[in-house]
């Protein structure tokens, strides 16, 4: 009876058998499916922060820039004209349903992520409109998130509006070419005669560029228009027919 005990202790102190490989298995498919809920989770919060939260930020940063280039207008300090850091006028663009985007200078990432459209200093140098200059008035901003102010460019057409808003003027455009897609290493599309949207000569142009397709950066859409008169500002800031 004692060796019968003594081999029934020893048994009951050996260790446990290894699970079946079939367990193995069950239970590394287990972790690995967490892992990948885990991941999907990561990446849902990451699209929610590049297309929506960045697009509440920037609209907060471009909304009080927008009121400080205002105030500055109403108190007859500018920036009217002027190149400065708090902004130039203001953009727009009816058929894009953005409301007014606050044009600044530049095109940088920094510049464009508070939700604003930036004028090209680089690698061809915009045309302001204010000089009187024959010349290219160049944009960009962004497509997708910090503000997404040209999100709806597909839905302009050819002979829609474009309105620049200064402290004293309306600039109003009509858009007269489209090119949904090219390199963005195309910068022939920002001379100041726009030869590819089949001008030839100089005149008074402006220019809207951003990415395209949508969430993506591969390509450039680009939009024309062509200045086709100014109007000055009354004391009530009275919008052209066009925005009214």
């Amino acid at each position: 009876m004692a060796a019968r005990t003594d081999h029934a202790e020893e048994a009951e102190t050996k260790a446990p058998a290894p699970p079946p490989r079939r367990g193995r298995i069950a239970a590394a498919i287990s972790v690995f499916g967490e892992l990948l809920i885990t991941v999907g989770l990561l990446l849902g919060l990451f699209v929610v922060y590049s297309l929506w939260w960045t697009n509440v930020v920037a609209d907060r940063t471009a909304s009080k820039q927008g009121n400080k280039v205002r105030d500055h207008w109403a108190q007859d300090t500018g920036p009217g004209a002027l190149d400065t850091k708090d902004g130039i006028g203001f953009l727009h663009v009816p058929s894009m349903n953005k409301g007014e985007v606050l044009v600044e200078k530049g095109t940088s990432t920094s510049v464009l992520n508070d939700g604003v459209a930036g004028y090209y200093t680089d690698p061809v140098k915009a045309a302001l409109p204010t000089t009187g200059k024959p010349g290219n008035f160049t944009l960009a901003a962004h497509r997708d998130g910090h503000g997404a102010k040209f999100h709806n460019i597909d839905k302009i057409k050819k002979g829609d509006t474009i309105v620049y808003e200064t402290k004293d003027d309306w600039y109003v455009y009509k858009v007269y070419d489209i090119l949904p897609e090219t390199s963005k290493y195309n910068v022939d599309v920002l001379d100041q005669v726009p030869k590819e949207s089949g001008k030839k000569k100089p005149g008074h142009y402006i220019t809207l560029t951003t990415c395209t397709p949508v969430y993506t950066s591969r390509y450039r859409y680009v939009v024309w228009g062509e200045l086709d008169r100014v109007e000055k500002v009354d004391s009530a800031r009275t919008p052209p027919k066009e925005l009214r």
